[in-house]
């Protein structure tokens, strides 16, 4: 069984934004006593890891998605990312708000990938 092209990429911008949703986001409750430049260089060492599989995704899903395609699915991926990541580590409320920045996203999704 092969994997397409797109869902190798999807899946690796995944991973790619768990990590960068914690360099971005996280410090500001693990770290939020320490001093800025503390916490911007630990999120720097994890924004690395980000790095390492976010370039690699583009480029592999640049090989059958547009530019325009490839920035709106990561835009899929980072909200798909953060809400959970909001509500379940940062304890965030879960608001009616994300549904309808889903929604529209979506709409970005259809006008990027139509024919």
């Amino acid at each position: 069984m092969q994997i397409s092209t797109i869902a190798i990429t999807t899946l690796m911008l995944a991973a790619s934004n768990v990590f960068m949703t914690f360099a971005w986001y996280a410090h500001l409750k693990d770290m939020s006593a320490k001093p800025w430049y503390i916490a911007a260089l630990a999120s720097w060492g994890i924004a690395l890891f980000e790095y390492l599989l976010q370039v690699p995704a583009n480029r592999i899903g640049y090989t059958q998605m547009s530019l325009g395609q490839l920035k709106i699915l990561q835009e899929v991926v980072t909200l798909a990312v953060f809400v959970p990541f909001a509500v379940f580590y940062m304890q965030q409320p879960l608001k009616w708000d994300y549904l309808w920045a889903a929604l529209c996203i979506l709409g970005a999704v259809y006008f990027i990938f139509r024919a």
